[in-house]
């Protein structure tokens, strides 16, 4: 019998929905590693070598990031069944409020920062891939994958070929100013040329949003994403290895004009802020952030393996990441703190007591507020506000086929000893959910679900704190 989207929502409103504690728990690794690199300097003052941070965080926390971002959305458009009809038109307008939100968030941020900005913000960039990932909410897996190959194949000859006739902007970090004085420079550089380009950058928002219509509480997909990861990492890394000291690279790279030995090395272990277009041989490098196919694969393995293993970890020490999945689930708010902290310049001195201070306040704070309040006070602003308006109004538009619950093994499994749980079903009963028992458990409004010609049951509903759309990024 045909049901308003409101008279439905009224009758699961109160039903709490299932975390996702392995894609928290990476969330929160990656946000460690992204304090560490933007606290802790780029390279040694005496030997001139890259730190150990920037050679443990640099690049591949941000990937990670990036790739949960898209596994955030695919959990919040279904999971392995992606919504249709007006459940998924409401899904996208909440993606798309979110990024305006979140890239308003970036140019606040960004008008605190000064001319020499400590950090680089993505916030802005992050808007931009929301809103190109907006499309692909009903593509398959493969087509994902395949899609995510292409760009992280083709974007970087793109870059290196029209860096130089693309203008740029005159600011580090573009604000609310230089959006209305310089647009073509902005636009150019959040796509193409800027530090985190967005077309570059898809590659890790389609492999994720690929990631998150699998099966992700199966243990084989689990062992399945860490191997694939593992092995695409190791392949990147020695395919560039070989192209540039045994097949001539290296020694092309030094004929090039105006090139030098030490700027060559230079390259190779910190990414030039230009990816220099005198020779092809430049993207066969593998330096973290330089945005080449193969650097872009190696963060891509890392991020998977990185994934796939905490997954795995999650399965059975799920309670005993608690501290790290609390820092996940708000990684919005932390991340804001962070950077208008950073704004300040107070960690140049002696960066190990800051980078304990950042990460010290950061566990604390999510602990606190997690246990007292629930979800970050960012995201509730965001999801519970805005982005949740936005759905119901495009829902309440009109009517659907509310389809009959019917159970389904595969997923009324409890997930007790999985890395992920599929989200509170639209059944009327209260799932168990895998939080530890002082935190308070995350109240949110299950959506009706729509009722596709394939569907039997109603699909999952994960809350919008699991699918985590607002990751930081490390400076370069």
């Amino acid at each position: 019998m045909p049901q308003t989207a409101h008279s439905h929502a009224t009758a699961v409103d109160a039903k709490p929905s299932k975390r996702v504690v392995g894609i928290d728990a990476a969330r929160g690794l990656a946000l460690i590693g992204l304090l560490a690199a933007h606290v802790f300097p780029v390279a040694n003052e005496d030997t001139g070598q890259a730190t150990l941070a920037h050679e443990l965080f640099a690049g591949d926390s941000a990937a990670l990031f990036v790739m949960l971002a898209g596994v955030g959305l695919a959990l919040l458009t279904g999971g392995r069944s992606p919504h249709e009809g007006r459940r998924m038109a409401a899904d996208r307008a909440g993606v798309a409020v979110r990024a305006v939100l979140v890239g308003l968030t970036g140019l606040l941020i960004a008008m605190l920062m000064p001319a020499d900005p400590p950090a680089n913000g993505i916030l802005l960039y992050f808007a931009v891939y929301f809103l190109l990932a907006i499309p692909c909410f009903r593509l398959r897996p493969r087509t994902l994958f395949l899609v995510a190959a292409a760009c992280g194949i083709i974007t970087p000859v793109l870059m290196q070929r029209l860096y130089p006739v693309l203008p740029e902007t005159s600011v580090y970090e573009h604000t609310v100013v230089t959006l209305f004085t310089e647009p073509v420079g902005v636009v150019a550089e959040l796509l193409l040329t800027g530090t985190y380009p967005a077309l570059a950058y898809m590659a890790f928002v389609l492999v994720g949003l690929g990631l998150g219509r699998l099966q992700l509480d199966s243990t084989r997909v689990q062992v399945w994403i860490a191997g694939v990861g593992a092995g695409l990492f190791i392949l990147a890394n020695t395919v560039s290895h070989v192209l540039l000291q045994n097949a001539g690279g290296y020694q092309a790279l030094l004929d090039t004009p105006g090139a030098s030995k030490d700027m060559v090395d230079a390259a190779l272990m910190v990414a030039p802020e230009v990816l220099p277009d005198t020779s092809w041989w430049w993207l066969a490098i593998a330096t973290p952030h330089s945005n080449t196919p193969f650097a872009i694969a190696s963060s891509l393995g890392m991020a998977m393996l990185v994934l796939g293993v905490v997954l795995l970890v999650a399965r059975r020490f799920g309670r005993w990441l608690y501290p790290l999945t609390a820092m996940g689930a708000m990684t919005m708010s932390v991340y804001t703190a962070h950077m208008i902290a950073l704004s300040l310049e107070l960690h140049y001195d002696n960066p190990v007591l800051w980078y304990v201070v950042h990460l010290s306040v950061a566990v604390v704070f999510a602990l606190a507020w997690t246990r007292w309040f629930g979800r970050g006070p960012l995201e509730k602003l965001m999801t519970v506000g805005a982005q949740r308006a936005m759905q119901r109004y495009v829902l309440d538009n009109g009517t659907y086929e509310a389809a009959p619950p019917s159970p389904s093994p595969s997923d009324d499994r409890q997930n007790a000893h999985a890395g992920v749980g599929p989200g509170a079903r639209s059944t009327g009963k209260t799932p168990q959910t895998h939080t530890p028992p002082d935190a308070k458990v995350d109240q949110s409004a299950a959506r009706p679900a729509a009722a596709g010609p394939d569907e039997g049951t109603a699909p999952p509903r994960l809350t919008p704190t699991t699918a985590r759309l607002d990751a930081p990024r490390e400076k370069p």
